[in-house]
Order: C-alpha cells, then structure tokens, then sequence
C-alpha cells in the first residue's frame, strides 16, 4: 500500500488515479494520520439476456442498401 501526502495527491491525481484502477491501493495522509484512502471501483457485469437481444435484432427492420454501400454514398453526396 502506498502512502501519499495530501498535497502530493493533489498534484498527482491523475497518476494515483490509475495505480487505484490498476488494483492498488493508496492511502492519502494529512500530517502523517491516513484520513482518505483511493482503491478501484468494482463494477458488478450485468448477464445478457441473450433471448431479448435476439428479439430486438429480429424485430428491426432490414435496410435497403447494404452497409458498404450505405457509407458509399454518404461519402460520395457530402461536400468537403
């Protein structure tokens, strides 16, 4: 675990910020007293319903032009 000074954290943010989301820990101290501590958020991963997204797919409707094409022409009709 690192300790970092108060206003050392505050000129380094960004960098303690990444050692933190990269699964350190660090700890910031106020007069040699720890009083805030920085660690990664754990974000919880949803499961896919896979069945509702395969409806939602079917329920759209096919596109007249295929993708390629589509972006073709975009292209092709803008000015620069």
């Amino acid at each position: 675990m690192d300790s970092v000074n108060l206003a050392d954290a505050k000129a380094r943010l960004s960098e303690l910020v990444e050692k933190a989301e990269a699964g350190e820990v660090i700890q910031i101290m106020r007069r040699g007293k720890p009083v805030a501590q920085l660690t990664a958020v754990s974000q919880k991963r949803q499961k896919l319903d896979v069945a509702a997204l395969r409806a939602f797919t079917e329920s759209m409707p096919m596109q007249p032009e295929s993708a390629g094409d589509f972006i073709r022409r975009m292209r092709d009709e803008d000015r620069y």
